[in-house]
């Protein structure tokens, strides 16, 4: 196993390696460790640092790294380590390893994810995924006023899992349904992922014809996700990849669906001695599957490995209902690491939280502060989703607010668009940290603003109570969404009211 010492410089911070430790970057200040190999994270992940003084490691296999007493210790990796340096600043680190390992496509996903909000049934179905209920939530979408867009159908919507077919006594007329929706203005979308319910006629099959992962011994693999046990598809073999395309093209084919929603399949559940069609390494299977996932335009993942710069949605993790790190607390740090590992077509997490047991455990007692700044903290990412309906839990005034917000992106999404477009040609995010904007000014360590591209600054309150917000301005002259003009560089206090999400653009 390769090992590699890097002594850090004065003054320099590094991001990379898992997006959910977005809320301990940047690193350099503290001990941190991260072990990518195997990656033990509910979100993506990419082999590879960069820092604020022009330099980065790569490598195309998974490692291991830790900050003691000043020095970068790199352990356990598989591969080559590749280090560079001279390159400036963040920027130009980030645009150097994503040039040489991760160039972009020239493609993206399909824009309507990023021009309206996107509604998911998760948090106000679960389960209970019904024909009516999801028509009725549809129409109530409209009813209270709010844009149409992307509308993502969940788990058990389907027979089983690996039986990619409208369940018959949940969906009387799924081919109607659909229409309907389309009708009424949304693309649709519907819950998949890499499982086999295990002793089911689909998993006799794919066990004959060896398409399923096995353990070290040759057994089949069956491993306990929240949903209990399941088998798994080898996304490594090329002909379980030919029958679950035919599954899912089906559903386009025949119930006209636009686009899936790819779930689980996380490292975490793959070992690195598992036998597979090829020799691969536990990451790998995520990998794969994102492969796989990117023919469909209109797409979305929460877990992935490496396929940075790729046109696929990457959703931030499902979070607690919480203002913490666990919460929304984690949604500025997290995405913007997001953006500087390669994934610039960023997606926080549903509005509220999407974590289904902490969500229901809180369902009597909702903060309804925390769903109007979370809407709010969203509503200039590059999507913004809602799951549960905020008109039917939220006063009336804190309902406006989140319409304000989801109205306030619909405002941005030309601006949002053109953004998209431009980082499927040049590889750069979306949304930045202040450092990648305004390098060696100071910025490196904020986690609570960003920049949406290069001349909007992002000041989203994200704590409980808080009337006020703090905002570090760069150089230049900015106008505030409230009228107010401010002259940077200065640390300024605004007034940030439950109504307000500040923001300012650069003249």
């Amino acid at each position: 196993m390769t090992q590699f010492k890097l002594e850090i410089l004065k003054g320099e911070y590094w991001w990379g390696g898992a997006v959910s430790d977005g809320i301990s970057m940047p690193f350099g200040g503290e001990r941190f460790k991260r072990s990518l190999n195997p990656l033990a994270s509910p979100n993506q992940a990419n082999p590879v640092l960069i820092s604020n003084k022009g330099r980065y490691i790569w490598s195309e296999k998974p490692f291991d790294f830790e900050w003691i007493d000043d020095c970068l210790h790199i352990d356990n990796a598989v591969g080559e380590i590749k280090w560079e340096e001279g390159y400036g600043d963040l920027r130009g680190a980030y645009k150097a390893v994503q040039e040489n390992f991760f160039p972009p496509t020239g493609e993206h996903p399909d824009l309507a994810l990023f021009s309206t909000p996107q509604y998911n049934t998760w948090i106000e179905l679960m389960y209970d995924q019904e024909e009516q209920k999801i028509l009725q939530h549809a129409e109530q979408i409209l009813a209270h006023d709010m844009p149409a867009g992307v509308f993502m159908i969940d788990d058990n919507w389907q027979e089983d899992y690996g039986v990619w077919r409208f369940h018959t006594e949940r969906f009387q007329n799924p081919k109607a349904m659909v229409q309907k929706l389309h009708d009424l203005g949304f693309k649709v979308m519907l819950w998949t992922c890499p499982f086999v319910s295990p002793d089911s006629a689909t998993y006799r099959e794919l066990r004959a014809r060896d398409l399923l992962v096995k353990n070290s011994d040759g057994s089949p693999a069956i491993r306990e996700w929240w949903n209990g046990y399941s088998a798994m598809l080898d996304l490594s073999n090329e002909q379980a990849i030919v029958w679950y395309q035919k599954q899912l093209d089906f559903l386009i084919e025949e119930y006209k669906i636009d686009g899936f929603k790819f779930d689980a399949g996380d490292p975490i559940y793959y070992r690195n001695d598992d036998q597979c069609a090829r020799s691969i390494h536990a990451n790998e299977q995520a990998e794969w599957f994102a492969k796989f996932g990117r023919k469909y335009s209109l797409n979305e993942f929460r877990a992935c490995w490496k396929m940075a710069g790729e046109p696929i949605g990457q959703r931030l993790c499902d979070k607690l209902h919480s203002w913490d790190q666990s919460g929304l607390g984690s949604l500025i740090p997290n995405g913007i690491a997001q953006g500087l590992m390669g994934y610039a077509f960023t997606c926080p997490d549903m509005i509220g939280g999407g974590e289904y047991q902490n969500f229901l455990q809180n369902a009597r007692h909702l903060d309804q502060e925390l769903v109007v700044r979370y809407a709010q903290c969203s509503a200039l990412f590059p999507m913004m989703q809602f799951s549960a309906a905020p008109w039917r839990f939220l006063t009336e005034e804190n309902n406006q607010y989140c319409f304000e917000a989801a109205q306030l992106h619909v405002k941005f999404a030309e601006e949002i668009i053109a953004l998209a477009k431009h980082a499927s040609k040049t590889g750069e995010p979306i949304i930045r940290h202040m450092e990648y904007v305004f390098p060696n000014q100071g910025f490196a360590e904020i986690k609570d603003q960003f920049m949406l591209g290069e001349n909007v600054l992002v000041a989203p309150v994200v704590e409980r109570g808080k009337r006020e917000k703090e905002i570090q301005f760069p150089e230049g002259t900015w106008y505030g969404d409230d009228g107010s003009i401010v002259e940077g560089p200065c640390t300024r206090i605004v007034c940030a009211p439950l109504s307000r999400l500040p923001w300012y653009r650069k003249k």
